[in-house]
């Protein structure tokens, strides 16, 4: 697992979220989202790699 990146899991798998919706999914591979920050929680849309501006020394 790479720190703030997503579970990748061999699929196909069936994952049942905190409400109870039980969601599929057939592919040979399946990013599983560990942020939240998803748009298609419980599954990975690469939200993750959003960074924050950083300040520069030109910022000061």
């Amino acid at each position: 697992m790479v720190p703030g990146g997503p579970l990748l899991i061999e699929g196909p798998v069936e994952l049942v979220t905190d409400d109870g919706q039980t969601v599929t999914s057939d592919r040979f591979m399946v990013a599983v989202c560990v942020c939240r920050r998803s748009r298609r929680y419980p599954f990975c849309d690469t939200s993750h790699r959003r960074r924050v501006r950083q300040e520069s020394a030109d910022d000061f």
